[in-house]
């Protein structure tokens, strides 16, 4: 091979490396790129499922009355007021008025087929749960160990929840959660 011949060869080569480079450097940013609006939806319902905003070191647990169910698609509120410890009255604020709170669970279809719906958990059902509470000191938390309902027209002892009566519906297979303040 002369060495022109050489050159030649040397510069069809430089020119194919070239190409091929290009369309590997394609590829690669089509890859990274398609990887990158796949994860987007990911990365939207992990942000969407996070916790951040409850307080994951503290587990409240009340027993209350329900006021209304918000039954959302994603996630089933309960709006309650809680019961006080001898458990014959709601918990009130200083102008007389019951105090709110709400637990957030999963979404509605799920927990109606585990037995929470607006039909079973009718306005003035006593129930008992965990929850972890909002980081922001409102009112609300997300649900942690078992949900417990009470018999019609039955609450607990004092002190007590809806597990410890006879008769009483358990939702989840976890315990109810015990109590954690930080």
């Amino acid at each position: 091979m002369n060495s022109q011949t050489r050159s030649q060869m040397r510069i069809l080569m430089k020119n194919h490396m070239s190409t091929l480079t290009k369309r590997f450097n394609r590829t690669a940013t089509s890859l990274a790129t398609v990887a990158i609006i796949a994860g987007l939806p990911m990365a939207a319902a992990l942000a969407h499922h996070s916790f951040a905003m409850y307080d994951l070191t503290t587990t409240k647990v009340f027993t209350g009355v329900v006021i209304r169910i918000d039954p959302a698609p994603n996630h089933l509120q309960i709006f309650f007021a809680p019961m006080n410890a001898e458990r014959k009255n709601v918990e009130r604020d200083e102008k007389g008025e019951p105090v709110a709170w709400a637990v957030e669970m999963t979404g509605s279809a799920q927990m109606a087929r585990l037995g929470v719906s607006v039909n079973s958990f009718p306005p003035g059902t006593v129930f008992s749960v965990g929850m972890h509470p909002l980081r922001n000191g409102e009112k609300a938390g997300a649900i942690v160990g078992g949900l417990y309902k009470c018999p019609e027209r039955t609450p607990p002892a004092a002190g007590m929840h809806c597990d410890s009566v006879t008769g009483n519906v358990h939702i989840f297979e976890e315990a109810l959660a015990t109590p954690v303040e930080k």
